[in-house]
Formats: structure tokens, C-alpha cells, sequence
């Protein structure tokens, strides 16, 4: 039996790049003052019980979602390749752009899994070279009105590892072969799933994770 294509997954947020993309996009937003203060409020409080791990981080999401209800998707998208330009195209990870690079020469699939939203992301995937997208997408109306809700999941923890299954189905993806690439304990799942995992400036949870297993620890520098 031949074996299937090999890919790497690259998650995004503090892997690909040393920022929080979702953080960077509000301050973009708000440097254009399409922000209210009662929802930084709300944002700054669910962070609070996010980083002390009373929420888990899809619901953490969900709460930063609401700020799309009401609106229309093309207002973000005119703006995402700007955004992407200015806001994190300079924090690219050297190191881990590099083995993209890699990966690309050696034909692999380009696979980018993160929980941020895709418009965010697709000006990155675009600049990057990614075959594809594994994502967070906001929830539109009948009447195209966003209803500040994702579409099913948010990509995140399991369900990244769930997605990426349904690709490697899709495709025939030989997964022994392939490579992944987290920073976040939440990103276990997606490395567990292939035979080349790497944890990318990890958490110390990660971390010792990685040393147990004998992942390589790779730096963004």
C-alpha cells in the first residue's frame, strides 16, 4: 500500500507568531474605535477567569465572539490584509518560519489549526504558503448578519485533533509521517495525533509534557 501524503500542522497564536492574534485584532479594533468600553469590561473579566483556568479556553472565545453580533464579515475582511501586515506579520517567529520552509520544500502539506477566526488568519496563509485552513468561522444569518457565534466548535483543544482526523481521512494523510507544532498544553491532542510533534516556546504544562515524551523544544529564535 503506498502511504499517503505527509503533512505539518503549525498552530498560529504564540507559535507562528510570539503574539495572541485575538489580542492584537482587538487592539487593532479598538485603535479604529469600532470598540465599546462595556465590552472591554466584559473581555477583561472573562480573561481573568480564563488565565486562572475557571473557564476553559473555548468559552473564553465564545465571550470574544459577541462583539460580531449585529455586524457584516466584509467590514473585517477589507481590513484583514492590512491588519495582518502591520499588526503580526512582524512578530513571525524566525525560527518557526524556518521550518515551514522546510516543510514546503520537501512538498509536505501546509496545514494551519488554530482557534482564531479565518479571517484573520487567511491573509497569514496567504503570505505563508498554507494548502489549508483549520479554523474558528463566525456564524452568519439568513440575512447575513453575523449572530456573534462560531459555526460549530471552536477549533481548539480536541476539536483541532477532530479536524485534523477529518483531513487526514479526506486526503489519505499518512499522520506517523507527519508534523505538528503547539506552544499550549491544549495543543496535546493535535501533537499526540502525529509522529513528529514539537512544542514551540512552551508552557511549562507543555513543557513537561515534551521532556516526558522526548518532543523536541524548539525556541522562536
Amino acid at each position: 500500500m503506498k502511504p499517503g501524503p505527509i503533512a505539518a500542522f503549525f498552530d498560529f497564536d504564540k507559535t507562528l507568531v510570539e503574539v495572541e492574534s485575538g489580542r492584537m485584532a482587538f487592539r487593532w479594533l479598538w485603535d479604529r474605535r469600532t470598540i465599546i468600553p462595556g465590552y472591554m469590561v466584559k473581555v477583561i473579566a472573562a480573561s481573568l477567569l480564563y488565565k486562572t483556568r475557571i473557564i476553559p479556553e473555548d468559552r473564553f472565545i465564545r465571550v470574544l465572539l459577541t462583539f460580531y453580533r449585529g455586524r457584516r464579515l466584509e467590514e473585517f475582511q477589507q481590513g484583514a490584509e492590512g491588519f495582518y501586515r502591520e499588526y503580526l506579520q512582524p512578530y513571525l517567529a524566525p525560527a518557526i518560519v524556518s521550518r515551514l520552509n522546510f516543510h514546503r520544500k520537501e512538498g509536505h502539506l501546509l496545514v494551519l489549526v488554530s482557534g482564531s477566526l479565518r479571517y484573520i488568519l487567511e491573509p497569514a496563509a496567504r503570505d505563508l504558503g498554507f494548502h489549508e485552513i483549520l479554523s474558528t468561522d463566525l456564524e452568519q444569518g439568513s440575512d447575513g448578519i453575523l449572530t456573534g457565534r462560531p459555526v460549530g466548535s471552536v477549533c481548539v483543544g480536541e476539536e483541532k485533533s477532530v479536524r485534523t482526523l477529518a483531513l487526514a481521512r479526506e486526503g489519505g494523510l499518512n499522520l506517523e509521517a507527519s508534523y505538528a507544532y503547539g506552544n499550549n498544553h491544549p495543543d496535546i491532542p493535535l501533537l499526540e495525533l502525529v509522529g513528529h510533534p514539537h512544542a514551540v516556546e512552551p508552557t511549562s504544562t507543555l513543557e513537561k509534557v515534551a521532556r516526558k515524551k522526548g518532543w523536541p523544544i524548539i525556541r522562536y529564535r
